[in-house]
């Protein structure tokens, strides 16, 4: 569940698949959530966002990148790609669309950055 209670869907790869299939075969806890924490209850947000931190931290320390980078560079990565504006937004859960659109920005940014590289003379 997201922002306003609303159900989010995540597209993982097979790989990602498998390793779940076998997290929950080793899990105690045959149902119920699939993320658990030191007391095996449900893993909240807080929870989510201090792990998330603290490994960003481990991997990342001084480099000013935040957990929202991570978000943000979902949303370039697929409009560098091709993906459409729709999907990104429905991806993202934006309610409107003006929200998604702050990443074409950037993405159009980057590619006269790439034009300019490519044909130094223009």
């Amino acid at each position: 569940m997201g922002k306003g209670k609303k159900e989010r869907m995540v597209p993982v790869t097979g790989r990602v698949k498998n390793l779940i299939d076998k997290y929950l075969e080793e899990k105690i806890i045959q149902c119920g959530p699939l993320f658990l924490n030191k007391n095996l209850k449900r893993l909240g947000i807080r929870g989510i966002s201090l792990n998330f931190k603290q490994t960003l931290k481990k991997i990342a320390a001084g480099s000013g990148i935040h957990p929202h980078t991570l978000r943000h560079t979902f949303a370039t990565h697929l409009l560098d790609a091709g993906c459409d504006l729709r999907s990104v937004q429905e991806l993202l859960g934006h309610e409107s669309l003006s929200t998604t659109q702050i990443y074409t920005h950037v993405t159009a940014e980057r590619l006269k950055k790439t034009y300019k590289s490519a044909h130094p003379a223009a």
